[in-house]
């Protein structure tokens, strides 16, 4: 089969189209067609040699980390999915690949009204935004703060928070026509963090009272800020660190506001973790990607083939929503 591997750790060029063996699946698995995978900024580590596959090293290092496709063979434990079945899920790597093998448990069935690219670019930032909202256990009426509003798990985070009944919605994006496109989504206040301090708005938006969530992927350049953007007992979840993964901790502000910090990510998992991540997901917003309620939000496809470009367009940071692989 056609994948996209790694040939070495580098930039996009590193990234070529090879022949591999196919996946095998075991009697729990299912094996999928892929017919979309999606980019993630975990591929780009990955690629970089900064962020390897978890568990044994694969024989070819294949990116991805969802997918969406038709079901070719379902193993002989495995219950609720026929051949031709359309459906979508997690990996732990390896979706940039014709052929996927997944355990039944983190498969889903793609909503009717998804297309291809749609159900590709839902899993991971849709599951990761839904998982970490819910560890803040997040409210209807509380107020939460979304960084990278523009980015996948920002889109995602911002309508999975609308649907749970949180208001204001606030988010920040480095330019105009992102806030305005996350607007449309259900931000209800959007910041510019090139020509405003979010701290300092998220306080005036709020009255003075503070953000009760702060959903942040941006990590030690914003950790004093979102410390003074929290209310009293607020939380906030930490799902990456692109601003850098070291911080002085100022703990007067975490004592003195009671306040609750995670950390979150879903690649290093347990099988059992991702599964139950996966039902709540599907029991909870999967319905609201089928009315419509909710939407995914696809910026740009690229044919597998031009992984490289697709990668080198993610690292300019225009994306709006999701960059997808279309195999």
């Amino acid at each position: 089969m056609k994948a996209i591997v790694i040939t070495h750790p580098g930039g996009p060029d590193v990234l070529e189209l090879h022949d591999i063996p196919e996946p095998l699946a075991g009697p729990d698995d299912l094996l999928v067609r892929v017919r979309a995978t999606a980019l993630n900024r975990a591929d780009m580590l990955q690629r970089t040699g900064t962020y390897p596959q978890p568990g044994r090293k694969p024989a070819f290092e294949v990116p991805g980390l969802e997918f969406a496709g038709e079901v070719l063979s379902a193993g002989e434990r495995v219950d609720g999915f026929a051949v031709g079945d359309r459906v979508m899920g997690l990996l732990p790597g390896q979706g940039y690949a014709e052929l996927v093998t997944v355990p039944a448990r983190l498969a889903m069935k793609v909503p009717e009204n998804l297309s291809w690219a749609e159900a590709g670019a839902t899993p991971e930032v849709y599951i990761t935004a839904h998982d970490a909202l819910r560890q803040c256990a997040l409210e209807s009426g509380e107020s939460v703060l979304i960084h990278a509003a523009g980015s996948g798990v920002g889109v995602a985070a911002i309508q999975i928070a609308r649907v749970l009944g949180a208001t204001p919605v606030m988010g920040t994006a480095g330019s105009a026509g992102k806030l305005a496109r996350a607007a449309e989504l259900g931000m209800e206040a959007g910041i510019n963090y090139r020509e405003q301090d979010f701290a300092e708005e998220v306080l005036r938006i709020t009255g003075g009272r503070g953000a009760d969530v702060v959903l942040d992927v941006i990590g030690a350049s914003y950790w004093e800020r979102n410390l003074k953007s929290l209310a009293l007992k607020g939380r906030m979840v930490l799902v990456g660190s692109m601003g850098g993964g070291a911080a002085p901790a100022n703990l007067g502000m975490l004592l003195a506001k009671r306040l609750q910090v995670r950390g979150t990510t879903l690649r290093s998992r347990t099988l059992e973790e991702k599964a139950l991540a996966t039902r709540a997901f599907e029991k909870s917003i999967v319905p609201h990607l089928a009315s419509g309620r909710v939407r995914v939000v696809v910026d740009r496809v690229f044919p597998l083939a031009e992984a490289a470009a697709a990668h080198a367009y993610m690292e300019s940071n225009a994306n709006f929503g999701k960059i997808v692989l279309e195999v």
